[in-house]
């Protein structure tokens, strides 16, 4: 039988934890930082847990 590919999209865009998370990066943190502050800015520089509902999914598509 061949192999499952890995979702390329999904690859660039989570990763599984050692304990099994699932992390994401957070949204608004690309461009415009001249109008949000140091303090937002810090704060969306960080990984978020997806919510287990849509990590099941996400592990499926990357083959875990």
């Amino acid at each position: 039988m061949p192999k499952n590919k890995t979702h390329s999209g999904t690859k660039k865009r989570f990763r599984v934890t050692g304990t099994g998370k699932v992390m994401r990066e957070q949204a608004y943190a690309r461009h415009l930082h001249e109008h949000k502050s140091s303090r937002r800015t810090r704060r969306l520089a960080q990984d978020q847990v997806i919510a287990p509902a849509n990590a099941k999914v996400v592990k499926k598509l990357l083959g875990i």
